[in-house]
């Protein structure tokens, strides 16, 4: 399985060397690897052009400088640069943020998890980042869910679902995983590997607190069922930074509903979601009761 990389890149300078450093020294090399510079101001894009420079399959393309910062731009950029690679010769798909490191044999291993799979349409696996954070224990997406800072599709998979659907609110990684889903192609995290986060998610040029109130808004306007999202709340507040993280997410979902924030997800797709979430729900409620530790991560697998 050959695959290509496509990443955007906004002032990552603190972390995109070992980004870099990760690419560069895998076991098998991407065919391509497009970065957009997304008018970055702290010398990201000078960086990716010295390894330009000594790897001639990255591509480094640079955005003039702009203000503020747009969710939709990332899907933009991954659409765009997915034009310099109509004619090239891959299977695989793959977005890879700025700041992420992983193994040299990472790539290998899910183009081989991608080739015994026919029906594998999204790949990735779980993810580490700072204070101890492990996805497979901290997060309920779980098994059947790929998260966006590396997230591979097969080629036919991300013609399907239509790509990367630009929201300026954020969430298209989400979206994409999801839509995959529902039409029925297999999206696996595979736990054998990690990926490491150099940052908390969601918190580029913000903090934790005000990250989980977008999170709230998010979780709203992708759908999310208010029944869950209490339960959600009520499991934040018992994390760090305790109250405040969870009382920030509750009241960014219930800012956006009062503010009827328009939602980029179909009702087909908002349905597939709360019906998930309403499955995941029961199993975490019926293992309480028996006083069973709840499983994150296999939690309602597809697989079962």
């Amino acid at each position: 399985m050959k695959y290509a990389l496509i990443t955007s890149a906004r002032n990552e300078l603190s972390f995109f060397a070992k980004t870099l450093d990760s690419v560069t020294a895998q076991t098998q090399l991407p065919e391509r690897w497009v970065i957009v510079d997304d008018g970055s101001t702290d010398g990201t894009a000078e960086l990716a052009a010295r390894y330009a420079e000594k790897c001639p399959w990255i591509v480094l393309i640079r955005n003039p400088r702009r203000e503020g910062r747009n969710f939709a731009s990332k899907a933009n950029n991954v659409n765009g640069a997915l034009m310099q690679m109509q004619d090239l010769d891959f299977d695989v798909l793959g977005n890879l943020d700025a700041d992420t490191s992983f193994e040299p044999d990472y790539m290998q291993f899910l183009m081989h998890k991608f080739a015994a799979d026919p029906k594998l349409g999204v790949a990735g696996t779980p993810f580490t980042q700072e204070g101890g954070y492990d996805s497979t224990r901290d997060s309920f997406e779980g098994e059947n869910y790929v998260a966006g800072p590396v997230q591979l599709f097969r080629r036919e998979c991300w013609k399907d679902i239509g790509g990367y659907i630009a929201n300026p609110a954020g969430g298209v990684d989400w979206i994409a995983a999801m839509t995959a889903r529902m039409k029925r192609w297999g999206v696996r995290s595979f736990p054998e590997k990690r990926y490491h986060h150099h940052r908390s998610m969601g918190t580029a040029g913000r903090s934790e607190v005000v990250a989980l109130f977008t999170y709230g808004e998010k979780d709203y306007y992708l759908g999310g069922s208010p029944v869950w999202q209490m339960f959600r709340v009520a499991y934040r507040v018992t994390k760090q930074p305790l109250l405040f993280g969870g009382l920030a997410l509750g009241f960014g979902y219930c800012w956006a509903a009062l503010q009827r924030v328009k939602r980029p997800v179909s009702m087909e797709l908002m349905r597939f979601h709360r019906a998930d979430q309403m499955r995941k729900l029961g199993i975490i409620l019926h293992s309480l009761f028996k006083f069973k530790k709840v499983d994150n991560f296999n939690l309602a697998t597809d697989r079962k």
